[in-house]
């Protein structure tokens, strides 16, 4: 809910506003946070047969951290043109790369055991 919310507020509130390079992080901010929150349903859904997973617990965790850090840190870099916030953000995307990667450790040996 919250993507597509900033979504259609930096297509359209924001436009105009920021530079073209700013509404570009903004997008790709949006874009990461989207295609994470999806994963987390996911996640949400295997933990409906797999509730005692840790391995799905912690993916969920890397990839809410994934996009607090790197979605929330591009968002406040667009909008405030704070350029130390850049260094945050490759935090988020290395707690997406744990993310996907718990993901795919539960896939080949938890799931695929079933």
């Amino acid at each position: 809910m919250t993507a597509v919310a900033l979504s259609a507020f930096g297509a359209h509130a924001l436009d105009g506003a920021l530079s073209e390079r700013a509404m570009e992080v903004f997008q790709t901010a949006a874009d990461y946070q989207f295609y994470h929150s999806l994963a987390l349903v996911f996640i949400t859904l295997l933990r409906m047969n797999y509730s005692a997973s840790k391995k799905l617990k912690w993916s969920a965790g890397f990839f809410l951290g994934g996009i607090i850090l790197f979605s929330g840190s591009l968002y406040l870099l667009s909008l405030s043109g704070i350029r130390w916030l850049g260094m945050i953000t490759p935090l988020g995307g290395i707690s997406f790369i744990l993310g996907w990667l718990m993901l795919a450790i539960f896939a080949a040996r938890d799931y695929s055991s079933t």
